[in-house]
């Protein structure tokens, strides 16, 4: 099992995964018999566990027609005849060949995201994994595996999960494919891409992935998803897909929960 996939979860393995599941669920039970269910953004009682009207009226869900190379929305319908791709993506494609994103990563989707990311809120991992399946559906209908961005290993010390993994798990099970937790690895403790550039992004991650070996032949002649929670300049992702591929894949999509309104512009 792989450390990406979650340091805690091979513990209550060893216990006995149903007795712990059993258990749980008789506890939120007799809990919802004494207490009513609160919304997982706020401290107000909602009928049944997840976000409050107002958290879900404030997402800003990206629909169709969203570029086809990275998940931007279009502001209009060009019709039938529109390409496919926004003039960034046709004139330096990703490495990544397409990506799909959830919803846009502002004021209302950033507080969810950085909860779960930092604040260890798990219910929000099946959350994001249903909003992804639903974004991503052409995505998934041709791919054969599902593989989530890696952390380093002294970053998964700090905060105790992958939160891609995470999400990609649930993501996996509920299409029913492969998940390969363990097919890529972060050899550099890179520093944070906050506040950094488009370019200093991609130097920051340029060397920082690769393939295990065991991660290799799994992924070998397969069309990749990969996961991660955040798209901002597409740095993390391409420097992933760039791995995948040279180690074998066939071709590597993205999918995230969220991304940035605008990410690229045309290169000089």
């Amino acid at each position: 099992m792989s450390l990406q996939d979650g340091v805690w979860r091979d513990r209550l393995k060893a216990v006995g995964p149903r007795i712990v599941r059993g258990a749980r669920a008789l506890g939120r039970e007799a809990v919802d018999l004494l207490l009513p269910s609160l919304a997982w953004d706020s401290p107000e009682a909602a009928a049944t566990p997840g976000l409050s009207a107002g958290a879900w009226s404030r997402v800003a869900f990206l629909e169709d027609p969203v570029c086809d190379g990275c998940g931007a929305g279009f502001e209009m319908d060009g019709g039938p005849f529109a390409a496919a791709r926004c003039a960034a993506c046709l004139a330096q494609p990703y490495a990544f060949a397409r990506a799909r994103a959830a919803c846009l990563y502002d004021e209302a989707s950033r507080g969810l995201i950085l909860k779960f990311k930092h604040g260890d809120h798990q219910p929000f991992a099946p959350l994001f994994a249903r909003w992804i399946a639903r974004a991503a559906s052409p995505l998934l209908d041709e791919a054969d595996a599902v593989v989530p961005v890696p952390l380093h290993r002294f970053r998964l010390l700090s905060r105790r999960f992958n939160q891609a993994a995470e999400i990609a798990r649930p993501l996996a099970r509920r299409v029913g494919l492969d998940y390969v937790p363990d097919a890529l690895v972060r050899t550099a403790h890179t520093t944070t891409q906050g506040g950094k550039s488009a370019r200093g992004r991609r130097l920051n991650v340029r060397k920082a992935f690769a393939v295990s070996e065991p991660g290799r032949r799994r992924i070998r002649g397969r069309r990749i998803l990969l996961v991660d929670d955040v798209l901002t300049t597409g740095a993390t992702a391409e420097a992933c897909a760039r791995a995948l591929i040279e180690a074998g894949a066939r071709a590597v999509d993205l999918a995230v929960v969220a991304r940035v309104r605008k990410t690229r512009e045309l290169p000089t």
